[in-house]
């Protein structure tokens, strides 16, 4: 199409894009996807089970709009993450519990924010023994496993 003579006014774009995200939320079929149980709109997907559109991810549990994800649960809005729990929107972390935002972090539990931290809780760092004490107990204190 010749860029010149393409002429679109803002309600025009703004009704198409409209339409476009509603007819990306009804898509509910598993495309590619193996072996996963319950899911809507699962992508690439191995193994999951009770997920909502996630793509290319693998052993996920409960997990909603997570890309590129292994082993996580209960979670939102992950991109690139392994063995989080009940996490919202981080993105390259491992072995997050009740995080949110964190980004490039490892073993942290119920941080937020956090770049590139490991071994924290609630924001504050610690050693690594000491972190998975206060880990076990303050799972046992919340219920987690």
């Amino acid at each position: 199409m010749d860029v010149q003579h393409f002429r679109m006014d803002r309600a025009s774009f703004e009704l198409a894009y409209r339409k476009l995200i509603a007819a990306r939320a009804q898509l509910t079929a598993n495309v590619g996807s193996v072996a996963c149980e319950r899911c809507v709109s699962a992508s690439l997907c191995m193994f999951c089970v009770d997920c909502k559109q996630i793509e290319r991810c693998q052993y996920c549990t409960r997990c909603n709009d997570c890309v590129d994800c292994a082993h996580c649960e209960a979670s939102r809005e992950l991109r690139s993450c392994q063995h989080c729990a009940q996490c919202e929107r981080c993105t390259g972390s491992a072995y997050l519990v009740r995080c949110e935002r964190c980004d490039g972090c490892s073993y942290c539990f119920g941080c937020v924010g956090l770049t590139g931290k490991d071994f924290h809780i609630l924001n504050e760092p610690y050693d690594r023994q000491t972190y998975f004490a206060m880990v076990a107990q303050l799972s046992r204190e919340l219920g987690l496993r």
